[in-house]
């Protein structure tokens, strides 16, 4: 017979493993908390945010989109977290803190969660004329002590070569420019809008743009691949965070055309949808709007006829309680103006099943 001592270590280290194994179907995914990325021309980690998001299950990807295929596989909190792409305590010594081969992953930064952003390949290219605006959102209005531009060399190619810091050529520096002087004010952060000029450039190319948050010892770096050539994408700014990605960032996956929006008749509202689906899960995502008052911050309790399916979730930090789910707005999608929209989403398990969902709001 197994003795009492064997028996009580045999389930102490089974409770153990089933913990392990539920912290990681619950832990959430969030976007790193108020950062920033290059949204124009889009950095390799948000461009795939922005183009595969809400349908990052749909295996299309790896015959349209090798490259983020490849990245999503690898790692998709590099794109749940398309805002945390920095390092800490570089000094301004950034050629020496990130080796050759390594500058669109900062460095294998924040434990290689962004590898593979430095994957050698034909990424998407954003088409640009040889005068163009470099986009920067800055979620959490750290401003900037500076920020620089890089424009790779003449004959540099993306598709066949490592990018090395001999590739590139300083085109722009922005000074100290606090977060009260950045272009654009937006609902959820700031926006900077940088004129870039070069001349007889056309084919494939990167810019690569560092920015030196002016908060902390905290730098940014983003690789956009560009193509010399086509016209220059819109860059006006959005006034909410619902606006699309194309113009500025969304803080959540792309808003599924069944996302409507709501009436709302208190403070706030809102509405539940399913994005993509697959054998045995599915994408979730909820709208949140505001009243005929801005709002500070939300909270939506989702209320499920049996056990809740979320596993994890991101822009917003979920709890849950027998078959009731709050998610309460993360630090960068509380403020929400008047009559505009924000949005979370979720994976679950299973067959999806429709909450009822309550909204309230501190205005």
């Amino acid at each position: 017979m197994t003795s009492p001592v064997r028996r009580k270590l045999f389930f102490s280290v089974f409770a153990a493993m089933i913990l392990a194994a539920l912290a990681v179907l619950v832990a959430p995914s969030n976007p790193a908390a108020a950062h920033g990325n290059v949204i124009g021309p889009a950095s390799r980690n948000y461009g795939c945010f922005e183009r595969w998001g809400s349908k990052f299950q749909d295996p299309a990807m790896a015959t349209e989109d090798p490259m983020c295929w490849q990245a999503w596989q690898a790692n998709p909190n590099a794109m749940w977290n398309w805002n945390g792409l920095f390092r800490e305590g570089v000094a301004g010594q950034h050629e020496t803190a990130i080796p050759d081969g390594q500058l669109c992953s900062a460095g294998h930064t924040e434990s290689g969660r962004y590898n593979a952003m430095d994957t050698v390949g034909d990424w998407k290219a954003t088409s640009i004329g040889n005068s163009f605006t470099v986009q920067l959102f800055d979620g959490a209005r750290h401003g900037a002590d500076y920020i620089r531009v890089y424009v790779t060399k003449p004959g540099y190619n993306p598709v066949t070569t490592p990018l090395k810091w001999s590739d590139l050529q300083l085109i722009t520096t922005v000074p100290n420019t606090p977060a009260a002087g950045w272009t654009h004010q937006l609902s959820n952060g700031v926006q900077i809008d940088i004129p870039v000029s070069v001349s007889g450039r056309s084919g494939r190319a990167m810019v690569y743009t560092i920015w030196q948050a002016s908060h902390l010892d905290q730098s940014y770096y983003f690789c956009s691949d560009v193509n010399f050539g086509g016209s220059q994408p819109s860059s006006s700014p959005s006034t909410s965070p619902s606006s699309s990605p194309s113009s500025s960032p969304s803080v959540s996956p792309s808003v599924s055309p069944s996302v409507s929006t709501p009436p709302v008749s208190g403070s706030c509202a809102a509405s539940y949808a399913v994005t993509s689906q697959w054998s045995g899960g599915f994408q979730g995502e909820v709208k949140v709007t505001a009243g005929s008052a801005a709002i500070k911050n939300w909270t939506v309790t989702l209320t499920y006829p049996g056990t809740p399916p979320i596993q994890q979730a991101w822009n917003a930090t979920i709890t849950t309680s027998g078959n009731t789910v709050s998610a309460v707005n993360a630090t960068y999608n509380g403020s929400v103006a008047s009559g505009a929209s924000t949005s979370f989403g979720f994976l679950g398990s299973g067959a999806p099943a429709t909450p009822t969902l309550t909204c309230n709001a501190t205005t």
